[in-house]
């Protein structure tokens, strides 16, 4: 008994100096990470929140060319008019524009080619089912860098509004907006 205890003691230790903090890291809970880490913000997509109501945001990456990473860390870039599809499997951005790199020369990337989409494949299935059965869309609201350097886009599954819903927005958006100037001016 004595010497099984004084074993696992050991291997304990061994593991926690020979592996470093690692191993003790493993019986400990993580962090939860934040929402999502947008360092610098590339492309914002202004209509999105009008046009669609917004159901659930997903985090994805994107499948880059080198120059096409290069003229986003330079600002360039619009989502305005794109959308994502699923195709086979794996979901797409589409109608993206990611302009030439200035100084990429024959190596340059074609601006509005469709980009591959980095999910998970629960998340390809949830969006496949609501794109085929329930008729929403998917809708990128931004394209940003997170902290690790890495391009995300953040992808929203929407609902398309009628004309009614979008005078609706208007109006509460006036509504807020009088209301904030009314307490400011007033206290």
């Amino acid at each position: 008994m004595h010497r099984n205890l004084n074993l696992a003691w050991r291997l304990l230790f061994r593991s926690l100096f020979i592996r470093g903090a690692r191993a003790y890291m493993r019986f400990m809970a993580r962090p939860t990470p934040a929402a999502f880490d947008k360092v610098k913000i590339v492309a914002q997509n202004q209509r999105a929140r009008f046009d669609y109501f917004i159901d659930d945001v997903f985090e994805a990456g994107i499948v880059l060319t080198g120059t096409e990473v290069k003229s986003l860390r330079f600002g360039d870039g619009s989502i305005a008019e794109s959308y994502a599809e699923v195709k086979n499997g794996e979901v797409w951005l589409v109608n993206s524009n990611v302009p030439e790199f200035s100084h990429g020369n024959r190596y340059n990337h074609e601006p509005k080619r469709p980009r591959k989409l980095l999910l998970k494949e629960r998340e390809i299935a949830k969006f496949h089912g609501a794109v085929e059965r329930k008729g929403m869309t998917l809708v990128p609201l931004s394209v940003y860098f997170n902290g690790r350097g890495r391009a995300k886009v953040e992808l929203a599954l929407a609902k398309g509004k009628n004309n009614a819903d979008k005078r609706a927005t208007t109006k509460d958006r006036d509504w807020q907006r009088d209301k904030a100037r009314i307490m400011r001016e007033n206290g």
